[in-house]
């Protein structure tokens, strides 16, 4: 009999070994995503003091966005929490992609917070 493979456990799995390398400091946050099937999140967690300093999603009533799930509502997210890290003076970031592999939903968040001014 075969096993169904379980996604979302083995990208947990990927998750706690990525955790083992990063780690986020008030000057340099980790900027950690996460992708459900409707919306994106993203946020700016000082992982020395275990506080959550910024944070941005497609829930946002700020963004007016149609369709929450795919690449557009995914740049939008990227650059509503690099407008808002630049405001409170961050200008460096640690990103961490939280397993999921770098493409699609996950690149346009990372690439449309560096295109506002986040570095990584």
């Amino acid at each position: 009999m075969l096993n169904k493979i379980n996604r979302n456990e083995n990208r947990i799995k990927r998750h706690k070994r990525i955790r083992n390398h990063i780690s986020g400091t008030s000057m340099k946050p980790r900027l950690s995503v996460y992708r459900s099937s409707k919306h994106i999140y993203a946020q700016l967690i000082d992982d020395e003091a275990g506080n959550t300093l910024l944070s941005a999603s497609t829930l946002d009533k700020g963004l007016n966005l149609e369709n929450t799930g795919n690449i557009e509502a995914a740049k939008s997210v990227g650059e509503s929490i690099a407008k808002k890290a630049l405001e409170k003076g961050i200008e460096e970031v640690v990103f961490d992609r939280s397993g999921y592999i770098f493409h699609g939903k996950i690149k346009a968040l990372a690439d449309a917070a560096r295109e506002a001014g986040l570095k990584f």
